[in-house]
């Protein structure tokens, strides 16, 4: 409400308002002068009072029990009051008494108080030297619980309280300077349960040991590696991560929890433990005046040393047999493993170490500046250490360990030169011959075992440094303290494959971690300089040693030694998943490859190194291959090859052969694709007898065939298709190494799915290369195997020919045998067929035999023009040839030779005379050529002389009268 309705119903506005009431009445009665109208006022006020008072009398009576209860409050405190004044007034009165008796006493009672006083600080006094007698006993159970920092204030407060109140006190000397000792002790143990704290890595369950043979042995590795005096931890608490302290708060610790609970706030609790000691910059690095000289920022070193060589004790104790050593073998997954174990453990320990570095700036923010006496510059104080150091240490550390298992010093003095990157490297040098070595002197006797040499030795050992660059002069791992360091593997430089990729991933979380001047960190550098310079040169030797000896084989293949004994066994034909035997040196190079290939994988890094390596391999393979396909087609000294290498070699010779359906579904073949019909019977019908035209064209027009112009030795050709299966698988394979590389290209949108483990993107010159070299095999491959289809016919020529032109089919006689030409042709074959029906495949034996009877057909019916005359004698002994023939090919293409009965039937047509042959023409249609019918008419008129020339002229030309209206009815 507003100020005047609060006035308006306060009593004292209430009293104005009825008497000016009054007032306004009284005036109203003397200002009127009517009678009349004062009565009416009058009356108007009478009966305004009566219902006043009316109204006054029920709102009595309504309220007549609060209006009682009011009254009797009212009495009651009326009362209370004026008790109260009188004892005020009788306070007053006793007041004025005191003070005239006080000023009566005054002396006495500053002495009385003056005693109270001193007799107060000697109670305080004795209370606080029995609080001070407890401490001892008070401190060894905070220590005992590890409730460091209330053992930490109970000793300084301790301490301060004898150093200032009870400095004076000679019988509490003792006990001073016995909490003094305690002081520096309590000092020492912080730093070592601070060290502890940081040291005590949890292995990841992930790479815990899982032989199943060593778990009970293994089981105690989490122990063992989490604390060096193998104290008890609940499992939870190895998966539990610590937790982050808020620095904005204050650290506080609880008496009835277990301190450890929490690694985070237990460091905390100790930094703060040593600030209140005033140790901080005592504890960060090397204080002189402890017992143990090393700080915090140098016992990093050996203390990662330790994790490292009870890890590598743990790996051997859980893997070793009882009697054999791990350091022997070669293992690297064991090494993998520690490895893996260790990068955990320094995880833990860098986290750690940044968790006390928060504590310590939260506690110094910024680290205090002096000034130099001599400069006058500001210095800054370098008391603390930071996560450089711990970082760089830890780097430090694994130098030293790779160092060891990868074998560096032994490496680097047996370095080959590394020029072998280069796409031009020529690498013959590796394979030219070798000087001599020198024959080592051999001593007569030595002194090894004698007493003073094993001591020397003993002593050498125990003093022999390891070089490690710049940082160590100190193998630390043999001097921590627990033995000496086991070995979980033999040391190799081949090692590095199984470790390169989790070692990578721990090198980038350092350099995340660590800001590099150059941004590479040292170890880093050492992977790298340790790769390029020894790594990658000795597996360079390694291979090439290997193919050096295998191409060996080659070179004894050329010389024409037997070639058997340089394919693979029937186990590793199984093994590898072929049917017919490949070259031994084709799987060396393939393994050699193989192996390359993994190290692509296992050094992702350096791809195009080990691609520029397969290529430089695959060319100088390339090379020898070619000198020995050279070495067999090429006659002797001279540059010219046999018949059927020059033809393979033929461009539009090989572009007809590879365009036959033979050749097209042998591809389909390899494709497994068998379903599409490449053409009808009719089709390759004429496609075969135009490949037996082409070859007839360039063969049977020479005399004779000489020898030298053909493969005389089966097992060249048991060589050839050798080489070719060895050179088609190898390029298959190659090939499906171009496609995964061309999948993983920088450029290439396929999509196809990798193995588990993906080839690292390389350049496009070097994927460009490869794919040039595998077709360059392909080529070779598909050349032998051409070379072996011409090499067939050719030989059918040479033995095929001279039959016609060198045998007698007029002789007197009856001949039951074949020409010896012809036995000689089956033998040929059936040695071809023998040999290589063990070295191809199926489908390409198919190839090589395939429409063979129809070439023999072919070269026989075409010879009829080199034969002088002929009898019945001579007619069968033709037929028998060519059935000697068809049954021997029957024999190996499983399947009748239709077209030699084709030919058989032709020379039987020289059984009838012209006319006969005429009117059979006439009667069922020609089933020859006309030149074909021309060259049996000329045959038949040599062999009867009573058939003049000019009668053969009237027979020819009724013959093509004949086949013109064959002809001419045949296409109406």
């Amino acid at each position: 409400m507003d100020e005047t309705e609060r006035i308006a119903t306060s009593p004292s506005s209430k009293g104005r308002e009825t008497s000016e009431f009054l007032m306004r009445i009284v005036r109203t009665l003397s200002h009127s002068a009517d009678f009349e109208q004062r009565e009416k006022e009058k009356a108007r006020i009478d009966k305004a009072y009566k219902q006043s008072d009316k109204k006054l009398g029920e709102l009595v009576t309504a309220h007549y029990e609060d209006l009682t209860k009011v009254t009797q409050d009212f009495s009651r405190m009326s009362k209370c009051i004026n008790d109260s004044r009188e004892r005020i007034t009788k306070i007053r009165e006793d007041l004025s008494s005191c003070k005239t008796l006080l000023h009566c006493k005054r002396d006495e009672l500053r002495r009385l108080w003056i005693e109270g006083v001193e007799h107060k600080a000697m109670v305080a006094l004795l209370d606080q030297v029995e609080l001070i007698k407890e401490v001892p006993v008070k401190l060894d159970n905070f220590i005992i619980s590890k409730h460091y920092l209330h053992a930490t204030d109970l000793l300084v407060n301790a301490v301060a309280k004898l150093e200032k109140p009870l400095a004076g006190i000679d019988a509490l000397r003792d006990l001073k300077a016995e909490l003094i000792a305690r002081n520096e002790q309590l000092h020492e143990t912080l730093i070592e349960e601070l060290n502890k704290q940081i040291y005590a890595a949890v292995p990841d369950q992930s790479v815990s040991l899982k032989r199943s043979s060593s778990y009970r042995r293994g089981s105690n590795l989490t122990k063992q590696l989490s604390d060096p005096e193998c104290k008890q931890t609940k499992p939870t608490e190895l998966l539990k991560p610590p937790e982050m302290v808020d620095l904005n708060k204050e650290i506080k610790e609880d008496l009835n929890g277990n301190p450890e609970e929490n690694p985070a706030h237990f460091i905390a609790v100790l930094v703060e433990a040593l600030f209140v000691l005033r140790k901080i910059p005592d504890s960060a690095e090397r204080n002189k005046k402890m017992k143990d000289p090393l700080g915090i920022k140098s016992k990093i070193e050996p203390e990662l040393s330790a994790i490292v060589a009870r890890t590598s004790q743990q790996v051997v104790d859980s893997y070793a047999q009882q009697g054999e050593s791990l350091s022997s073998q070669n293992q690297p997954r064991f090494l993998l493993e520690l490895l893996e174990n260790v990068f955990h453990q320094f995880r833990n320990v860098a986290r750690m170490h940044k968790i006390v570095l928060r504590n310590l700036q939260r506690i110094i923010p910024t680290p205090e500046e002096t000034v130099d006496e001599v400069s006058g510059v500001p210095v800054r104080n370098e008391l603390l250490y930071d996560m450089n150091d711990v970082w760089s240490k830890i780097q430090a550390v694994l130098e030293l360990v790779l160092r060891e298992y990868l074998d560096v010093q032994t490496s680097s003095r047996q370095r080959t030169p590394t020029s072998f990157d280069e796409p031009s490297t020529d690498i013959n040098s590796y394979f030219s011959k070798k000087k001599p070595t020198k024959s080592k002197k051999i001593s007569l006797f030595r002194f090894d075992a004698s007493i003073h040499a094993m001591s020397t030795n003993s002593y050498v050992d125990d003093n022999m440094t390891f070089d490690t660059g710049n940082l160590f002069h100190v193998n630390l791992l043999s001097e921590v303290g627990l033995g000496k360091h086991q070995m979980v593997c033999k040391p190799s430089v081949n090692n590095i494959t199984a470790i390169f990729m989790p070692l990578e991933a721990f090198i980038k979380e350092v350099e995340d971690a660590v800001a590099c001047q150059d941004g590479t960190s040292s170890l880093q550098s050492f992977v790298t300089e340790f790769i390029q310079n020894i790594f990658l040169g000795q597996v360079h030797a390694t291979v090439s040693s290997s193919i050096a000896a295998a191409t060996k084989g080659l070179q004894i293949i050329i010389s024409g030694f037997d070639a058997l004994r340089h394919v693979v066994d029937h186990k590793t034909q199984k093994d590898l998943g072929v049917t017919r035997p490949l070259l031994t040196s084709t799987v060396t190079v393939d393994r050699n490859i193989r192996k390359l290939q993994e190290l692509m994988q296992s050094l992702p890094t350096y791809g195009d190194q080990f691609l520029n390596m397969i290529c430089n391999i695959l060319k100088e393979y390339r090379d020898t291959c070619n000198s020995a396909y050279r070495g067999i087609v090429q006659i002797e000294s001279d540059e010219k090859r046999v018949i059927s290498a020059t033809w393979a070699k033929d461009e539009d010779i090989s572009r007809f052969l590879r365009s036959l359906p033979s050749w097209r579904s042998l591809q389909m073949s390899e494709r497994q694709d068998l379903s599409k019909k490449l053409c009808s019977e009719e089709e390759i019908r004429t496609l075969n007898s135009k490949e037996a035209l082409i070859l007839i064209s360039n063969l049977s027009s020479e005399a004779i065939i000489p020898q030298q112009e053909i493969i005389t030795d089966v097992t060249q050709m048991r060589t050839i298709a050798n080489v070719h299966e060895s050179l088609e698988w190898f390029a298959g394979r190659l090939r499906q190494f171009c496609e995964l590389l061309s999948a993983r290209s920088p450029n290439s949108m396929n999509s196809i799915e990798l193995s588990t483990r993906e080839y690292p993107p390389v350049s496009d010159k070097s994927l460009e290369s490869l794919k040039m070299l595998v077709k360059d095999f392909q080529d070779l491959a598909e050349i032998c195997l051409l070379l072996l289809h011409l090499e067939v016919r050719v030989h059918c020529f040479y033995f095929l020919l001279p039959v016609a032109k060198q045998s007698n089919y007029a002789g007197p006689i009856d001949d039951l045998d074949p020409d010896s030409n012809v036995l000689k042709l089956n033998k040929d074959l059936s040695a071809m067929e023998e040999m290589l029906v063990q070295s191809l495949q199926p489908q390409k034996f198919k190839y090589i035999f395939e429409s063979l009877g129809f070439l023999v057909s072919s070269i026989l019916m075409s010879s009829i023009q080199y034969l002088k005359k002929i009898n019945e004698n001579g007619i069968k002994k033709m037929c028998r040839n060519l059935f000697a023939i068809q049954q021997n090919l029957t024999n190996i293409t499983m399947a009748r030779e239709t077209d030699l009965d084709h030919a058989r039937q032709y020379y039987e047509l020289l059984y009838m005379n012209p006319d006969d042959v005429l009117s059979l023409i006439v009667e069922k249609g020609p089933d020859y050529s006309y030149s074909e019918y021309v060259s049996l008419f000329q045959l038949y008129q040599k062999s009867h002389p009573h058939i003049k020339p000019a009668n053969l002229d009237t027979l020819l030309h009724k013959l093509e009268e004949v086949m013109n209206k064959t002809q001419n009815g045949s296409s109406t």
